[in-house]
């Protein structure tokens, strides 16, 4: 009997089938077919579809994965959206009426933003969805839409704004109790950290794990986090994003904030956004870096082709100079916002600018031509990302618009002089109400929205009977 032949099978080496690369994407995908791949690659069990309310906080819906890819219609009602920071809502008045149907609005996800969400248990993604009406209109009064709708002006005149946040950040020990002032956790020392540690290695190296945390949390979901750095404060910190286009960057402070919060609950403190969260300790700041690009050159319009300043550079800076105070309800929304403004504090309460002046509001950093750049130091770290960077970036396209022109520049300390900014909300809000060019800007529908909003949460914060008072008033008058 003849020995079988052995079967030859063709070869297989160079031909295996790659994995798509948007698989390997830490945030987005182009498509509904890429997403569907995206998320049965991890596991994915559930999406949580967010988008941030008035005050930056994630509102939106969960669901199961498999529901998320059938094309199912998404909704939320409008009330989220009018609603202060005590989940309570504003008087009509003022152009602001709350709607008497409350009907639904479309929640629609972006699917570049679609990312993990790694500090829960069970496999789950979320998503950036943006919100218009039924007939497909975007809804004018939400964050998101806002900051797209000064980028869309921006995109018309040919240019192309670049920002770069700054992200400060207190973390605190547990405080259930809201009565009892905050202080700073223990870290791996034993020890609380004290104050005046600004740029401390070893207090950084004080919450070793806590960052290791964070940074993991952040490259998981593509956060491009440039440099971390410990404050002034005692645990205060601050993060630097890297330069990208400004509604990405928003959605990276707003992923950015949720991230911190959960990493420090893991270990058993807060982190906290508060503008002012400590009495005695610097406040939180949230530093803008602007520059605009001319779409069709590529070149930064604020340098000419010697390297010099153009007239657009001043114009921008003149821009802010007018029209920052009448946004400063954007940058500062609280009333303990205005706790960090205070004379003669690293926080400015004046609209100077200056080359590499951090006592001014607008500082302009050394830099080579090309990086050019004016710093707007004047948000807070609570303000809503999408809103400060829609207010200052329309404040500087207004400027450039009009050919405001800048005051000269300021070359001594700047903070100990008059303050040229509202001292309290409602001064702020009144401002805000005020300048009709912000508001065509911004869209009127936004404007009436806000200013109720925080004319709201200021007479809930008078309902409110503070330590000072009972210390000085209770058996003195």
């Amino acid at each position: 009997m003849p020995p079988a032949k052995k079967e030859v099978r063709p070869s297989t080496r160079g031909t295996r089938t790659r994995a798509p690369a948007f698989l390997k994407n830490l945030r987005g995908v182009k498509s509904w077919k890429e997403a569907s791949a995206w998320l049965e690659s991890r596991g994915i069990e559930d999406i949580e579809c967010i988008t941030p309310d008035q005050a930056g906080v994630a509102r939106g819906k969960m669901m199961p994965s498999s529901k998320f890819t059938s094309n199912t219609s998404l909704a939320l009602p409008s009330a989220p959206f009018m609603m202060t920071i005590s989940g309570q809502y504003p008087e009509n008045g003022n152009g602001f009426e709350y709607p008497e149907d409350d009907g639904d609005l479309k929640l629609v996800p972006d699917l570049s933003t679609l990312t993990a969400v790694p500090w829960e248990e069970d496999p789950t993604a979320a998503v950036i969805c943006d919100l218009v009406h039924q007939d497909g209109r975007a809804v004018e009064f939400t964050p998101r839409n806002v900051l797209k709708r000064v980028v869309a002006a921006y995109d018309r005149h040919g240019l192309k704004p670049v920002v770069a946040p700054e992200i400060e950040f207190y973390l605190v020990r547990k405080n259930p109790d809201p009565d009892y002032p905050l202080t700073p956790p223990v870290g791996r020392s034993g020890r609380p950290i004290a104050g005046g540690s600004g740029y401390s290695i070893a207090g950084v190296n004080e919450y070793d794990e806590l960052i290791d945390d964070i940074y993991h949390f952040s490259e998981s979901q593509g956060l491009e986090i440039d440099t971390l750095i410990h404050e002034e404060g005692a645990g205060q910190l601050e993060i630097n994003l890297r330069h990208g286009d400004p509604v990405e960057l928003a959605d990276q402070v707003f992923l950015f904030k949720r991230t911190l919060r959960e990493a420090a609950l893991k270990h058993d403190v807060y982190a906290t956004f508060m503008a002012k969260p400590i009495q005695g300790q610097p406040g939180s700041a949230m530093h803008i870096h602007q520059s605009i690009v001319d779409k069709k050159t590529g070149r930064n319009i604020f340098s000419a082709e010697d390297g010099s300043e153009t007239e657009a550079f001043f114009n921008f800076i003149g821009g802010m100079q007018k029209h920052v105070p009448n946004a400063l309800v954007m940058f500062a929304p609280y009333v303990n916002s205005y706790r960090r403004l205070t004379q003669a504090a690293s926080a400015p309460v004046n609209n100077k600018w200056g080359y590499d002046n951090r006592t001014t509001a607008f500082r302009v950093p050394r830099s080579d031509p090309n990086a050019r750049r004016v710093e707007n130091r004047i948000p807070s770290s609570d303000a809503n990302p999408y809103l400060a960077l829609a207010a200052s970036l329309a404040c500087g396209l207004i400027g450039i618009n009009n050919k405001l022109q800048a005051e000269p520049p300021v070359l001594t300390t700047a903070n100990e002089d008059e303050i040229d900014l509202p001292r309290g909300l409602l001064e702020a809000v009144d401002l805000f109400e005020g300048d009709e060019e912000l508001a065509g800007m911004l869209g009127r529908a936004f404007t009436s929205t806000y200013a109720a909003i925080k004319r709201a949460e200021f007479e809930t914060f008078m309902e409110v009977i503070s330590p000072w008072e009972r210390e000085y008033l209770l058996l003195n008058v």
